[in-house]
């Protein structure tokens, strides 16, 4: 069967789904192809699902006008259609990648036994990632294997992982996260609010170092030790031991084992290029574009987690969601749409038994020699709040708890120009009115 429409656009994640609306609201409409079987819905807000703050049908994304739901297995850039694995073919006059990413698992033994002979463990090893935790998968560039993991170990990447660990916790349950990033904090957070008993597990020697300093890093620590959470930085998985296809215990590089019902692998994401690698598309880290998102194939563009501009892969929301508003403008004739990278800001809201714990973090919190640094914090009650200037510019800073000055900061550092000469620092760290 061949079907055929001008715009298709395969993945119904954020940026999928955003450049399939828009376009429709433009006059242009689309094909939206998506292979979950859930409605389109918010990536971003599955720890809260998680943690039973919000059921499945709460995060759900508007859904465009054509949403197909099928997985496509090859791009025919010549005959400009790509397959899907039920053997439908659609043609395009236009095709845009939202394929998104994948969770990276890392090569620990006992993880994929059907799929690691021995020497393959030993050539592996476990690794340190960019992201502070443990990297690496067998081989395929797919993204997430096609093995079986063991029963009770979870990535922590689509709503069925997330519902699936959501059925297994329950109060008392051991389960132990590795990675401490962004996603591990968040799973770790949700699974003490339903009661487990969970221990971190991060190779870095800090929570988030990829977007905190170690000021900011200390209190999401205290943050998590307050709801039970047991942390170890600096520590290394090996194994992951497993009686009957099922998890009992995670083994550190050490020797010590910690006892686990449940795992969850939260060691960062890659970019999921496969069908673009297949098609001979140039590919870095992600799928490379152009200002206007334009891939090596004039006919075929790429937005979101898979694409690369400009050298980057961003992996978040924001700059997803203009990369889809900036492409629906062109695709709807708009000849000055352009793409020119994203000035994104890291947020995160850690709920709890008590309360909550907000933090901000955007450009370099690392300061150089030479920069201006300015910090505020009280102990008493688990705030913080550091900018870093540079040549009379916003060039970064990282908040924890009170966030009311994160707008006008943000706002500040996104224009980028020069902050006028009467002391305006401690004005943007004290302004509460500047909160967007």
């Amino acid at each position: 069967m061949t079907s055929n429409s001008r715009v298709v656009v395969i993945g119904a994640g954020l940026a999928g789904v955003r450049l399939a609306r828009r376009l429709g609201e433009l006059g242009t409409p689309a094909l939206l192809v998506g292979e979950e079987e859930h409605p389109p819905y918010n990536r971003v807000l599955l720890a809260e699902v998680l943690a039973g703050r919000y059921a499945p049908e709460v995060i759900a994304l508007p859904p465009p006008a054509g949403l197909l739901r099928a997985r496509v297995t090859g791009v025919d850039r010549a005959a400009r259609t790509v397959t899907c694995a039920d053997g439908t073919s659609l043609g395009y006059d236009t095709l845009v990648l939202a394929t998104g990413s994948n969770p990276v698992l890392p090569p620990l033994r006992g993880l994929f036994p059907d799929a690691w002979p021995a020497s393959a463990h030993r050539a592996a090893g476990p690794r340190a990632s960019g992201r502070g935790s443990l990297a690496g998968r067998p081989p395929g560039r797919h993204g997430a294997p096609d093995h079986r993991l063991p029963d009770g170990v979870h990535a922590f990447r689509t709503l069925d992982d997330c519902l699936g660990l959501a059925a297994a916790v329950r109060p008392g349950v051991r389960a132990v996260v590795v990675g401490g990033g962004l996603l591990g904090v968040s799973a770790a957070r949700a699974l003490a609010v339903r009661g487990a008993q969970v221990v971190l597990v991060q190779q870095a020697e800090r929570l988030m170092e990829r977007q905190l300093d170690p000021e900011a890093s200390r209190l999401v620590l205290r943050h998590l030790t307050g709801l039970g959470v047991e942390v170890h930085t600096e520590c290394r998985v090996r194994d992951v031991r497993c009686v009957a296809g099922a998890v009992r215990s995670v083994e550190l590089a050490d020797g010590y084992a910690l006892d686990a019902d449940l795992v969850v692998l939260a060691c960062g994401v890659r970019p999921r290029t496969g069908l673009a690698e297949q098609a001979g598309l140039t590919v870095g880290r992600g799928v490379v574009v152009d200002d206007r998102l334009r891939t090596s194939d004039p006919h075929i563009r790429a937005v979101g987690d898979c694409a690369q501009h400009d050298g980057t892969v961003y992996g978040l929301a924001a700059p997803a969601l203009e990369q889809a508003e900036a492409l629906a403008a062109s695709l709807a004739g708009d000849p000055g749409a352009r793409y020119r990278g994203t000035r994104s800001l890291t947020r995160l809201t850690l709920t709890g038994p008590g309360s909550p714990l907000d933090l901000a973090a955007f450009g370099e919190t690392d300061p150089l020699p030479g920069d201006d640094v300015v910090r505020l914090a009280d102990a008493t009650r688990g705030t913080y709040r550091k900018v870093v200037v540079r040549d009379d510019r916003l060039v970064g800073g990282v908040l924890v708890g009170a966030l009311g000055t994160v707008g006008a900061l943000a706002r500040a550092w996104e224009g980028a120009e020069p902050l006028p000469g009467d002391g305006p620092l401690l004005h943007l760290l004290t302004n509460d009115g500047g909160s967007s």
